[in-house]
């Protein structure tokens, strides 16, 4: 199909899934051309979208300066439920509809991978493994640790991911406390969890699990005075995103014994919208942090589906069609 028999251009401005044969098909079986890029920088997304119709984000940044830019994007897809790479009111502005994925698309897998995150911290188990596959066959190798039945199990938010954790966390008999400010106190009591105040959770959690969305008012909350405050024995959990934690408030707390340790999907500067990225993040060298790479979304299935989301979603808005996981009401909007 050439561009001139296309009814637009949607653009995939980067994704790391190895071909994009899945949204190829959605695509250009509506009658669009597909253009897949690999931008690392809003100047490079600027460059390859300015004159597409549509663009699909994985991690690329699609702020201000790229929908100012935009001669005629009508939808910005993200694979995804977070949409903090998006500048969402520059979108509404230009009447640009912009969506996203709903949880349900790796609520389980992201719980699952908390969970898996915060036993494999609490029980040593990658200390261990270091520990025998260099010669030491000790159980003292991964002390101290803590029985976990008894002990109090944090959650930042409470939203529909951070239930099903507590769900999980529950039958390892932990008391789960929750910290959402946007939720009723009795919905969070309903689930049999305790609700608190965030100097509560902060100074009472042994296990304490971020799972709360980046907003400018969640950026680095786990900085040096709240990490100051936590028990000495405690273990961060993060399955958010990566700046909610501020790395190297991270660093000192984990060399100077602030807490115990940490577990996280992600780092604050987010090695995979970067180009060339090497692995130089002093938190990457301390034996009492695991690190994954923003994998806690991960299945075949979840992939296959968010995929499927992003795709659908663009041409279903540039087929006059509503989108069905709309981020924004652009009906106040201008289309550019």
């Amino acid at each position: 199909m050439t561009r001139t028999d296309a009814r637009g251009t949607i653009l995939i401005a980067d994704f790391d899934f190895g071909e994009v044969d899945i949204e190829r098909a959605i695509i250009e079986g509506a009658g669009f051309e597909l253009l897949a890029a690999q931008c690392k920088s809003e100047d490079e997304v600027i460059e390859k979208g300015r004159d597409v119709d549509g663009v699909l984000t994985q991690y690329a940044r699609v702020g201000s300066r790229a929908i100012d830019a935009f001669t005629r994007c009508q939808v910005i897809a993200r694979y995804g439920t977070g949409v903090d790479i998006v500048d969402v009111d520059a979108a509404t502005r230009r009447g640009i509809q912009v969506t996203n994925a709903p949880n349900e698309w790796c609520a389980d897998e992201v719980a699952d991978h908390a969970v898996a995150l915060w036993l494999a911290a609490a029980r040593r188990i990658c200390a261990y493994d270091r520990a025998t596959r260099q010669g030491t066959w000790r159980w003292q190798s991964g002390e101290p640790i803590w029985r976990l039945r008894g002990r109090v199990f944090g959650l930042l938010s409470f939203g529909a991911i951070a239930q099903l954790v507590a769900e999980r966390a529950m039958a390892f008999g932990v008391e789960v406390w929750a910290h959402d400010p946007f939720l009723d106190e009795s919905e969070i009591r309903s689930c049999e969890v305790r609700p608190v105040s965030f100097d509560e959770l902060v100074e009472g959690a042994d296990y304490l699990v971020v799972q709360a969305p980046l907003t400018p008012q969640t950026h680095h909350t786990f900085d040096r005075a709240t990490l100051r405050r936590m028990k000495p024995t405690a273990i961060l959990v993060n399955t958010a995103r990566g700046p909610i934690v501020e790395d190297a408030a991270l660093y000192q707390a984990l060399t100077e014994g602030w807490i115990a340790g940490a577990a996280l999907d992600d780092l604050e500067e987010e090695p995979a919208k970067q180009r060339d990225w090497r692995p130089d993040n002093p938190l990457l060298t301390l034996p009492n942090v695991i690190i994954t790479p923003h994998a806690a979304y991960y299945s075949e299935q979840s992939i296959t589906m968010v995929r499927h989301i992003a795709a659908e979603e663009a041409v279903r808005v540039l087929t006059g069609q509503p989108a069905r996981w709309p981020v924004n009401d652009v009906t106040a909007g201008s289309r550019p």
